[in-house]
């Protein structure tokens, strides 16, 4: 187990208190726990700003499937990026529209540029995409 260190912040009171109270709404138990949260949230950003680490991604879709071409342009991709795509999902919400969720691994550029591109194609309603580490570079 690596050792604990113990610091103290200054924190203005009125900004602790809303710290304070958003930490009970997401059931922290203490304020180390959610520090230590933020801290490993923003190291996470900072892994996957830099174009060349590896992170993995989540990127949902909803689309028309009426739409001309869309359903072969997804699976065209998927065939084209066997290296990048790991999985994927995909459900009917509804009469017009599906929701695709397709996970990614490898450089973040790569993964960015998919999803951009993804995004971009005429019938996607909305393309959301999430980005996290492999873990790798985490305590």
């Amino acid at each position: 187990m690596s050792k604990l260190i113990r610091f103290g912040v200054s924190v203005d009171a009125e900004l602790l208190e809303k710290f304070d109270d958003m930490n009970d709404k997401k059931g922290f138990g203490n304020r180390s726990e959610a520090i230590r949260d933020l801290i490993r949230e923003k190291l996470v950003t900072e892994e996957w700003s830099q174009t060349d680490n590896e992170t993995v991604g989540v990127f949902s879709i909803v689309y028309d499937h009426h739409q001309n071409e869309i359903s072969q342009i997804l699976n065209s991709l998927q065939h084209n990026y066997l290296d990048i795509i790991v999985s994927s999902t995909h459900i009917h919400i509804d009469h017009h529209n599906c929701l695709e969720v397709i996970i990614l691994k490898g450089e973040c550029h790569r993964i960015k540029a998919i999803t951009n591109r993804l995004s971009a194609e005429r019938g996607i309603k909305h393309g959301k995409l999430i980005m996290t580490s492999t873990g790798t570079a985490l305590l």
